[in-house]
């Protein structure tokens, strides 16, 4: 099993790109996003008030850096030079990017957006004002399809994740605090995959652990981003779990509907309207189907069964280096596509490659009832990457 993207991938992509570039008759492709940064090059970082930019021609890899960076970044051999200004506003992010440029003879750009994001107060001058540009977003649209290593790698983060829900579950007990189970299980993950993986796991997090799980409980769950309450675990509790891993940036994302002691008749009726909710999306899903159709046969459902005004979200959405990135399993996806300038008729459809989290849900006025599963597109249906079980006897944990 993979635990890293390997160098011909970014190879690849860095030539897919440069095809883009030579096509639109620009000197170079610039980049300020961090996530298609980290996926054109492997450099990854925190995208603050510190511009980060980098420059792509048919021969050259250039990128301009805070200070900070600068050890991180000069250890990428894909990166052919490195530039950098002190900090800001100290520093002039974007003028240092400009000279980066003019150094590699570039007059004109395809660049992801005109000048730096506003993050934490980030206020510069547009890339315009030093070269002419045109603006497109190929990284974004690359991202949607996964290449056989990215699935592969959510597939592996989908495996630990697995084993920190399993903790999750097997730690929680009426007394507990919602926070401290949760770190306590994201705590004996990380431990089983850092000790199993050894040098092999790349490392990408900073003070919290590769693997992760916890949950919300109680009325919270009735709002689909509910905290973690400060009370206590309590026996007829309903709890909405979340469990993930970071594997070389990527994620997968596995949720479930549980239940401390047996449920009401009331929750295990609503439990099995979510379960069969999520059955008729996965059972929709697959190569050439539009994203609107899939929710649209959940709300069909929905509408059956009376309970439309108990959804407040989506089907589901695309997830790789992002947690939430598109294409969106919504109904409106199909006529968002047409109202896009350069987009095609596939982009309304489902491919080989993408890779989504399935989680239509019901929330009453007390509770919520949501399971996510993280599932590929394949040539011919479906890869399931999350594997906890959904039944309803398997998500009531006992109360001795």
């Amino acid at each position: 099993m993979p635990t890293r993207v390997p160098d011909a991938e970014f190879q690849d992509r860095l030539a897919a790109v440069r095809d883009r570039i030579a096509e639109t008759g620009a000197d170079a492709g610039v980049w300020f996003g961090a996530t298609s940064i980290e996926y054109l090059t492997g450099f990854d970082h925190i995208q603050t008030e510190r511009p980060v930019v980098l420059a792509v021609t048919d021969d050259r890899v250039e990128i301009t850096v805070p200070r900070l960076e600068v050890e991180r970044v000069e250890a990428n051999s894909r990166i052919d030079a490195v530039h950098h200004y002190f900090d800001y506003p100290g520093g002039e992010p974007v003028e240092t990017a400009a000279e980066m440029l003019s150094g590699l003879g570039v007059e004109s750009v395809a660049t992801d957006t005109d000048g730096a994001p506003g993050v934490m107060g980030y206020e510069g001058p547009a890339l315009s004002a030093f070269v002419d540009v045109e603006t497109q977003n190929w990284i974004d649209r690359m991202r949607w399809a996964k290449s056989d290593v990215e699935v592969e790698l959510v597939r592996e983060s989908a495996r630990w994740g697995n084993l920190a829900h399993r903790y999750l579950a097997d730690f929680t007990e009426v007394g507990e605090h919602p926070a401290t189970v949760s770190q306590r299980a994201s705590m004996e993950a990380s431990r089983a995959m850092l000790d199993t993986l050894g040098d092999e796991y790349v490392p990408r997090t900073r003070g919290d652990g590769p693997a992760m799980a916890g949950f919300i409980t109680g009325e919270q769950t009735a709002l689909p981003h509910g905290h973690t309450a400060n009370r206590r675990l309590q026996e007829g509790d309903v709890l909405v779990t979340g469990a993930s891993a970071n594997v070389d940036g990527y994620h997968s994302e596995l949720e479930r509907t549980m239940f401390l002691g047996e449920p009401t008749d009331e929750q295990a009726h609503y439990f099995e309207l979510m379960l069969e909710a999520q059955t008729v999306a996965i059972d929709a899903l697959g190569p050439g189907v539009e994203l609107s159709y899939v929710d649209e046969q959940v709300w069909d459902f929905f509408e059956e069964q009376g309970v439309t005004d108990l959804a407040q979200h989506h089907v589901g959405h695309n997830i790789g280096l992002g947690a939430h990135e598109p294409p969106y399993i919504d109904r409106g996806w199909t006529d968002h596509c047409e109202e896009r300038e350069g987009r095609e008729e596939r982009d309304a459809e489902m491919e080989p490659g993408h890779i989504y989290t399935i989680e239509p849900g019901i929330y009453t006025d007390e509770y919520g009832y949501r399971h996510s599963d993280t599932i590929a597109i394949t040539e011919d249906g479906v890869d399931w990457l999350t594997y906890f079980p959904r039944d309803l006897k398997s998500n009531v944990i006992s109360v001795e």
